[in-house]
């Protein structure tokens, strides 16, 4: 289980990193910066995120990396509402 909410905000924060205010207003990109996936892929977490592709591959110690963190931030109990589990 895990807390959308907190899903949420932890994006909505991530796009922080590539806001940018235009004639419309604020707007985000809704990628990573080059400068984070690069830094995952020299700490070998990832593969090349400099691709074509629209996604990218997860070692497999980012993969556990990345659950691990994950369950830290966003878990909670079972029983608490306004929580998913993330589907497959």
């Amino acid at each position: 289980m895990y807390d959308q909410r907190r899903v949420q905000d932890a994006v909505l924060a991530l796009m922080h990193l590539n806001a940018h205010e235009d004639k419309f207003g604020w707007r985000a990109w809704k990628t990573f910066p080059w400068e984070a996936t690069d830094g995952l892929h020299e700490r070998g977490l990832i593969d090349e995120p400099r691709s074509k592709a629209k996604s990218v591959a997860l070692t497999d110690e980012g993969a556990r990396l990345a659950e691990q963190l994950f369950a830290e931030w966003f878990g909670v109990d079972d029983a608490e509402p306004g929580c998913s589990r993330p589907q497959p």
